[in-house]
């Protein structure tokens, strides 16, 4: 027996105050009978194993969406896991045809040598000041065969703020061996390389068409360990479109840049000139793909066959191209 005043035990109405508190939680566990939303506060006063309840106001779906909405009701972009966006490539393509048309008006041969499906490693020369040579050889191959093409390129490219951005969604990836590898190999796509690198932009105009040295032949090697034919690609007009008179050491290594260009264009028409291409017609020649016989995946590969093959490479664009220029009626025309 407990003392007058003092609280007993929930489970033992007998005193007035007990018998109150009994009272309230009756009332309260009638009072949410029937409730469906409820959430469990502990023991009740009646036992040990019967739960307090409180209602819970009924969810609105308008006040709580569905954390996890539908998959079409996810807005999912276009973008590539290389960064490329086809939307953006749509723009550019019909901003850059006008160009490509009218401008530059591009006559191919031989794109036939160019594979609708399977994956290859495009190889061609490069020139100037800023190159146009690799626009045009992508719009035109995307437009007559209707695939996407990878271009790659420095890493100067992607470290330029806004410029970089544009560049990978356009379908710029920077170069190295295992994007290569991977575009070729993985992915089966057309992958676009120019093995002269800054020495064939950065050419002065005295020197024009002559290809400088396809580096260490890194792009023979990417091919032969993906497993990919090497398709070689002569380009004309694009030398003459942004000549190089001279370049500036100082100013090049003031701006951190490969070479700082002083061109024809800028003479001409000012510091727009450093935009403002020459209305130099392109020609471009697809050569016959050059397929390899060793193995795919090889941990090595015979460094005196990757260079020959290099060599075989630059050879036959450097005589495809004296060729164009035989029978070149006018530079403009």
């Amino acid at each position: 027996m407990l003392p007058c005043g003092m609280p007993g035990h929930l489970d033992d109405p007998k005193s007035t105050t007990e018998q109150a508190s009994y009272e309230a939680v009756q009332r309260v566990m009638e009072a949410v009978k029937g409730e469906e939303n409820v959430i469990d506060l502990g023991p009740s006063a009646e036992q040990s194993s019967t739960r307090a309840l409180v209602p819970l106001p009924a969810r609105r779906s308008r006040e709580l969406p569905d954390p996890e909405p539908p998959d079409r009701e996810i807005r999912r972009g276009d973008v590539d896991p290389w960064g490329r966006s086809e939307r953006v490539r749509s723009i550019a393509r019909r901003m850059y045809d006008p160009l490509y048309r009218y401008w530059f008006r591009v006559q191919w041969e031989g794109i036939e040598h160019i594979p609708t499906e399977s994956g290859a490693l495009l190889v061609s020369n490069h020139a100037g000041a800023i190159p146009s040579d690799a626009p045009a050889i992508m719009h035109g191959i995307e437009t007559q065969l209707g695939r996407p093409v990878y271009g790659l390129a420095e890493y100067l490219f992607r470290d330029l703020p806004a410029i970089g951005t544009l560049w990978s969604r356009a379908g710029g990836v920077t170069a190295h061996p295992d994007n290569a590898y991977r575009l070729l190999k993985e992915d089966q796509q057309l992958v676009l390389v120019f093995p002269e690198g800054a020495k064939g932009t950065g050419k002065l105009y005295k020197d024009r068409y002559r290809l400088a040295r396809f580096g260490r032949g890194g792009f023979v090697e990417i091919a032969m360990r993906a497993g990919v034919p090497i398709i070689p690609i002569a380009v004309v007009g694009a030398e003459e479109s942004m000549p190089i008179l001279f370049k500036s050491k100082r100013l090049a290594n003031l701006l951190g840049i490969p070479y700082a260009p002083i061109t024809a264009n800028m003479l001409m028409f000012g510091p727009l000139g450093g935009l403002a291409y020459l209305p130099a017609k392109f020609r471009i020649r697809v050569l016959e793909p050059i397929h390899f016989t060793a193995e795919p995946d090889q941990e090595r590969y015979s460094r005196a066959r990757v260079m020959d093959a290099s060599e075989m490479i630059r050879e036959r664009i450097q005589e495809a191209l004296y060729d164009m220029l035989r029978s070149r009626r006018s530079t403009w025309w």
